[in-house]
C-alpha cells in the first residue's frame, strides 16, 4: 500500500551559519561597553556606515565583476537627501522619525541608480568603468555649481536631536547612534547576503564569469546588471543616510572620487570574492583614515604601498589569505608552517621599520624642516641630515629584504609541499566514499 499524504522532511539546523550570525550580533552589541572612550564610539559607527558602503560596493565588484569608480555618488546623494529631510523635520515640516531617515536615503540612492544605472549598465568591464568615472566626475562638478542643494564649499549641516526622546532615546549621545547605525549594519548584511543566494545573485554571479553563455540561455545580462545596480544604490543610499545622521554635515566631499576610491581600493583589500571581504576592507578603511593618518603625514603613501604589494602577492586580499590557511587547518597541515610565517614576519618587519624610517626622515626634511634635524620615529630619535642615520635605515631594508627572500623561497616550496599533501588527502577520502 503506498503513502499518498503529504511527506515532511525537516533540515537540520545549520549551526555554523547561525553561530557566525550570532556572533557578528554579539560582536556589535558588546563593542560599545568594550571601548567606552568618545574616540572608539566615533570609530565603531564609522566601521558600521563603511561595512555597508563596502558591501554595496561588492555587489558590484565581487558579485558582478563590475568595477566602479564613481559610486560615492550614491551614498554621497543619499547624504543630502538625508540632511535635508532631517532640516525639514527639525523644522516640523516633516513627521518623521529620525530613525527612518537613513530608509529614506536608501530610497533616495535607490531612485538615483534606477536614473543613471540604466545608461550606466548598458556596457559592462572597461567601458562601464569609464561610465561611472565620468558620471562621478559629473556629479561631483554639480556639487559647486548648484549650492541651493549641495551648500556650496561650505555644505549643510543639521541637528539628530529633534523632538521629545522616546524611552529615552534622542540619538544626542553616541552610544545611542552607535546601536541605531549596527541595527542597520546587521540587517543590511543580512539582506545583502541573502541577495547573495536569490536566482538573481547566482544569475549576477554568472554574468561575472560568463556573460557570452548567459546571453546564449536567454537572460538579458544588462538588465541583471541594471538590477543588481540599483539594489546596490539602495544600500549606499541607507550608508549615505547614516553617515548624514553620524556627522550632522554633509559636504561636497562625500559625491568625489577620493570616496568613490577608498570604497574600491579597501573592497580590494579585504577581498571582493567573498562575502565579509568588504567588512574586514571597513573596518581597515576607518582604522587608516582614523589612527594611521594622525601617526604619520605618510600614511596615503605607505597605503599605496600595502596596496601594490597585496595586488602582487594576494590579489584575492586578506579574505582570500585567511580562507587559504584555515583549509590548511582543517587537515592539520597549519603547525609546520608557523615557523615560516613568523620568520616572514620578522624579516618583512625589519624592511618596514627601515623603510618607514626613510620615508619618515624625507617627509620631516620637507615639511618641518624649521623644527630641527632630529625627529621622534618609533620611541627613537633620528637625525634626518646624519649620514649614519641614513646608512643605518639602508642596512635594515637591504638585510631585512635578503633575509625576506630567503625565507619566502623556503615557505613558497613548504606551501607546495603542504598543498600537495592536502590534494593526497582528498582523494583518500574521495576513494573511500
Amino acid at each position: 500500500m503506498h503513502h499518498t499524504g503529504p511527506v515532511y522532511r525537516f533540515k537540520p539546523y545549520n549551526v555554523g551559519r547561525w553561530l557566525i550570525w550570532g556572533s557578528y550580533a554579539l560582536v556589535m552589541l558588546v563593542a560599545p561597553l568594550l571601548f567606552t572612550s568618545s574616540l572608539s564610539l566615533t570609530m565603531l559607527t564609522q566601521m558600521g556606515i563603511a561595512i555597508i558602503a563596502c558591501l554595496a560596493f561588492n555587489m558590484l565588484l565581487g558579485q558582478g565583476g563590475m568595477l566602479s569608480f564613481g559610486h560615492a555618488v550614491y551614498s554621497g546623494l543619499g547624504s543630502f537627501f538625508a540632511i535635508h529631510v532631517l532640516n525639514l523635520v527639525s523644522q516640523g515640516a516633516w513627521s518623521l522619525p529620525v530613525s527612518l531617515i537613513p530608509l529614506v536615503a536608501g530610497v533616495a540612492g535607490m531612485a538615483i541608480a534606477v536614473l543613471l544605472g540604466y545608461v550606466t549598465t548598458q556596457k559592462a568591464g572597461t567601458p562601464f568603468a569609464m561610465i561611472t568615472l565620468g558620471v562621478g566626475e559629473l556629479v561631483a562638478a554639480m556639487a559647486l555649481m548648484f549650492p541651493g542643494f549641495f551648500g556650496g564649499e561650505g555644505g549643510i549641516s543639521g541637528n539628530r536631536v529633534v523632538g521629545q526622546p522616546v524611552f529615552g532615546i534622542s540619538f544626542g549621545p553616541q552610544v545611542q547612534l552607535y546601536y541605531l547605525i549596527a541595527i542597520y549594519t546587521l540587517v543590511c548584511t543580512a539582506l545583502m547576503f541573502a541577495f547573495t543566494r536569490t536566482p538573481l545573485g547566482r544569475m549576477l554571479n554568472a554574468v561575472r564569469d560568463n556573460p557570452e553563455r548567459v546571453e546564449f540561455i536567454g537572460y538579458d545580462t544588462q538588465w541583471v546588471r541594471y538590477i543588481a545596480f540599483v539594489a546596490s544604490g539602495f544600500f549606499m543610499g541607507i550608508a549615505g543616510g547614516l553617515a548624514a545622521l553620524n556627522f550632522e554635515i554633509v559636504t561636497a566631499e562625500v559625491v568625489g572620487a577620493t570616496r568613490s576610491g577608498g570604497y574600491l581600493l579597501f573592497t580590494f583589500l579585504g577581498g571582493a570574492m567573498f562575502f565579509f571581504g568588504p567588512i574586514v576592507g571597513a573596518v581597515l578603511l576607518v582604522l587608516a583614515g582614523v589612527l594611521l593618518s594622525e601617526l604619520t603625514l605618510a600614511w596615503l603613501l605607505y597605503l599605496g604601498i600595502v596596496f601594490t604589494f597585496m595586488v602582487m602577492f594576494a590579489p584575492g586580499g586578506i579574505s582570500s589569505l585567511i580562507m587559504m590557511n584555515l583549509r590548511v587547518a582543517a587537515f592539520g597541515k597549519l603547525r609546520p608552517l608557523l615557523a615560516s610565517y613568523v620568520a616572514l614576519a620578522g624579516t618583512a618587519a625589519t624592511v618596514l621599520v627601515g623603510a618607514a624610517a626613510m620615508i619618515e626622515m624625507v617627509y620631516h626634511l620637507q615639511l618641518n624642516q624649521a623644527l630641527g634635524p632630529v625627529l621622534k620615529f618609533m620611541g627613537a630619535s633620528l637625525n634626518a641630515t646624519s649620514v649614519d642615520t641614513w646608512f643605518g635605515a639602508g642596512l635594515l631594508v637591504v638585510v631585512g629584504a635578503a633575509l625576506f627572500e630567503l625565507v619566502r623561497r623556503h615557505f613558497v616550496r613548504q606551501w607546495g609541499e603542504t598543498q600537495e599533501e592536502i590534494e593526497r588527502e582528498i582523494k583518500k577520502r574521495e576513494a573511500l566514499v
